[in-house]
């Protein structure tokens, strides 16, 4: 699989696309204002400890409290807070932490107005930016991802990821950083550390307590409230945390992006250092590389899949709804059991997609078409996790319920990407429609779904707007060439002045209308 990530810089934000064989994975999004990015680290000020919430209320400089509950404290909370306090003092300077005397751990089951009280000083993370009218979610309990390795100050647990299946691995990674972990630090290993030499590991483990000291420095003389860690910009935590032996380009058409960038890849992965490239075209890159399109044809309510099936994404207050159809679909398969499971197994592979393109998270309820066979419903449940096992939001999937209900819960970090896919209508003033490059897809679906259906053999006519209708035929090759490379059908075009700009019908040989 060849994975790329291409990087468009503008005035005041920087977007990056992740395409696996051409294909749109994943959108994200860097904008300037955002100041309360996940992994952020504040010296904060308790505002009010709250008894029924078993929370706290905590001023982080955004327009509202940031939220931190009590299992969102950390157990090592006494120790966190008495460090803040000496060094805020003057009393400390070294932040090791290899002769800091620990306090006991908090209680677990215990309540906030015994361990925090208003006014106090306090560290803490954000692990959820703000969203709608939410404040952002943050945590005490910090820690600092590195590339292989994930760094937990006040703590003195080693832990691996679940993802690396051999213990044997597992084992020596453990002993690995059991044998350079630094006192009064635990340490997460991460799935890309699997294989990696007791050298890499060590140079991680530097740079992230070279991060922590620096974070420490400035907590000496710093106001309430302010940010004392920057997580990496968006480029780097997501090469942080993506990159491998896939990727084969990362185009940026900004030059000063691009070399951060490739500073970034020298020491993470210098020998895929070649693969940054400055993109100087004339042509805006995302259309260069088919992204504007693909980001058009799948942010709609309806998102097409091959074969003529597709997906209707419905939103509401409390859930995301997925129904799937599988349109006018020609029944190839032996029985209608067997064309059930493969567009159902064609739909979990675009569902893993949007969940990842959309950053939908919450609860999700997928409407599969039903199966009657157990085994059937099993492959489609392993094939929908196999699917979202490269998904890096915490999720969790159920089996299909006996309705063919598969629900699914998808951490939900940032705000849900949302793209406008609908533009003003020239035809009719004031109305909205789905945008022409959309069109052209919804034509190229239905000529999908006629020529496996019962007018396959049929003279296929073609009436649309002039304009729709120049599109489709004009230059080399045309559309309408690849729809007879593809079908081997050849389909007449007729223009129609009378038809509205987004107008089109399928019609037959005799003039009545199939779709």
């Amino acid at each position: 699989m060849n994975t790329e990530l291409i990087v468009r810089s503008s005035s005041d934000a920087v977007d990056f696309a992740l395409l696996k064989d051409g294909k749109l994975t994943e959108l994200h999004k860097d904008e300037d204002d955002n100041n309360f990015s996940v992994g952020d680290i504040f010296l904060a000020k308790i505002r009010k400890p709250v008894t029924g919430l078993n929370a706290a209320f905590v001023d982080v400089g955004y327009e509202k409290d940031a939220f931190l509950h009590y299992h969102d404290l950390g157990p090592q909370l006494s120790s966190m807070l008495k460090f803040i306090k000496l060094i805020r003092a003057g009393k400390l300077r070294d932040y090791s932490l290899k002769n800091f005397p620990f306090e006991k751990d908090i209680d677990k089951n215990g309540s906030i107005n015994d361990v925090v009280k208003a006014n106090q000083s306090i560290l803490v993370q954000i692990v959820k930016e703000p969203i709608s009218t939410k404040g952002p979610r943050i945590s005490s309990e910090l820690s600092l991802a590195g590339r292989y390795l994930v760094m937990v100050p006040f703590s003195d647990r080693v832990s691996v990821s679940q993802k690396i299946a051999s213990k044997k691995e597992k084992d020596r990674l453990i002993r690995l950083v059991k044998s350079i972990k630094p006192k009064g630090f635990g340490v997460i290993i991460r799935t890309v550390a699997e294989g990696k030499k007791v050298a890499e590991l060590d140079k991680d483990l530097q740079n992230l307590m070279t991060k922590w000291s620096s974070l420490c420095k400035k907590i000496y003389k710093a106001p309430h409230p302010s940010k004392v860690l920057v997580e990496l910009n968006r480029a780097s935590s997501i090469l942080r945390d993506v990159f491998n032996d896939s990727f084969t380009g990362i185009h940026v058409d900004d030059g000063e992006l691009h070399d951060q960038i490739k500073d970034y890849l020298l020491e993470i992965a210098p020998e895929k250092a070649s693969i940054v490239k400055h993109y100087t075209g004339s042509v805006p890159i995302f259309e260069r590389f088919g992204i504007e399109r693909q980001i058009k044809t799948s942010f709609g309510r309806t998102v097409s899949m091959s074969k003529g099936a597709y997906l209707v994404i419905e939103h509401t207050e409390a859930l995301h709804v997925i129904d799937v159809n599988s349109g006018n679909r020609s029944n190839k398969a032996k029985n209608q059991e067997d064309t059930a499971l493969e567009v159902n197994l064609l739909a979990a592979s675009e569902i893993a997609r949007q969940l990842r393109l959309r950053d939908m998270g919450g609860i999700i309820v997928v409407d599969f078409i039903d199966m009657t066979r157990g085994d059937h419903r099993r492959k489609l449940y392993d094939h929908l996790r196999e699917e979202m096992k490269d998904d890096r939001a915490k999720h969790k999937i159920l089996p299909p319920s006996k309705f063919g209900l598969v629900q699914i819960t998808r951490q939900r970090v940032r705000p849900e990407m949302n793209i406008k896919t609908s533009e003003e209508n020239p035809s009719v003033n004031g109305k909205e429609v789905e945008a022409p490059i959309v069109l052209i897809d919804k034509i190229n679906t239905d000529l999908e779904r006629i020529l496996t259906g019962p007018h396959k053999n049929k003279g296929l006519v073609l009436n649309a707007h002039p304009f729709i209708a120049a599109y489709l035929t004009k230059g080399f090759p045309s559309i309408r060439s690849k729809w007879f490379l593809d079908h081997k059908k050849w389909v007449k075009v007729q223009p129609r002045d009378a038809y509205t700009y987004l107008e089109y019908r399928f019609k037959d040989k005799d003039g009545k209308t199939i779709r």
